[in-house]
């Protein structure tokens, strides 16, 4: 079964159109190294909760929109080795720089899960 990486990040919606730019760079490296698949979603229908939400996973602030995103790979361990390669990549060095960076990074949360249902 397939790898996924998940990712929540608010982004400033003055910032979407260099939001999707950086995405479209790195989306293009994440793959050239062996992703799967790549993929960024603006939050649409994405409410406040009373316990838990997007908004409240994210300090979500005025002006700011939900960006829900995955990468998918073969396993774990060809996650780890296409990250290794993407983060070494010198193309991600001006993404890596918080000055270049159109959201605040403090407030990203990502995790690796194993696949369970693949429909």
């Amino acid at each position: 079964m397939a790898y996924v990486d998940g990712f929540v990040v608010p982004v400033p919606r003055n910032k979407l159109d260099a939001y999707e730019k950086m995405s479209l760079a790195c989306g293009a490296i994440w793959k050239e190294y062996g992703a799967l698949e790549f993929r960024e979603c603006v939050g649409d229908d994405v409410k406040p909760g009373k316990l838990t939400s997007f908004p409240q996973s994210v300090l979500l602030e005025e002006g700011e929109v939900v960006v829900f995103s995955w990468i998918i790979y073969e396993s774990r361990a060809h996650r780890d080795a296409v990250n290794d390669k993407v983060m070494n990549d010198p193309r991600m060095k001006e993404y890596m720089d918080p000055k270049n960076c159109p959201f605040d990074a403090k407030r990203m949360f990502f995790g690796g899960f194993e696949m369970l249902v693949d429909l």
